[in-house]
């Protein structure tokens, strides 16, 4: 396994951007740090992406506002439960708003985006084309 827990859908042979103890604090995550990430991850497939500077962030809690390739911007909550869409607008939340969590962000923005969708198959294809010709 990488560096997080949450993103099980990564390729063992890729680096991680950080060192494992420093996302750990004691035996709490700091949900900045996996924010940033998170926004490392996937910032090529989305329209613009970043952790919430204006929303309180904590060793148990950030926010990230991502706008997708649709123009649909969402602001998200990252905690040890997962992602989930918390307002529609950057740096807001809806206190009434009950959204479902999303174990990675690939599965929260694979429901929300076709244009995620589209530039992470892409990139998967342009990938595995460049494996194909090294390994020739």
């Amino acid at each position: 396994m990488c560096c997080r827990d949450m993103e099980v859908d990564r390729q063992p042979e890729e680096a991680c951007t950080f060192d494992e103890d420093s996302l750990e604090l004691g035996d709490v995550k700091d949900m900045r740090l996996e924010a940033e990430a998170v926004v490392n991850d996937v910032l090529f497939a989305v329209s613009e992406m970043h952790v919430s500077q204006n929303l309180g962030s904590a060793s148990d809690v950030a926010y990230i506002n991502v706008e997708t390739r649709e123009g649909n911007r969402y602001c998200l909550e990252l905690t040890e439960a997962g992602l989930r869409v918390v307002g529609y607008v950057f740096d807001q939340v809806d206190e009434d708003l009950s959204t479902q969590y999303h174990e990675t962000v690939y599965s929260l923005l694979d429901t929300l985006s076709p244009g995620y969708r589209e530039a992470f198959g892409n990139a998967l294809l342009q990938r595995l084309e460049m494996l194909k010709q090294n390994g020739q």
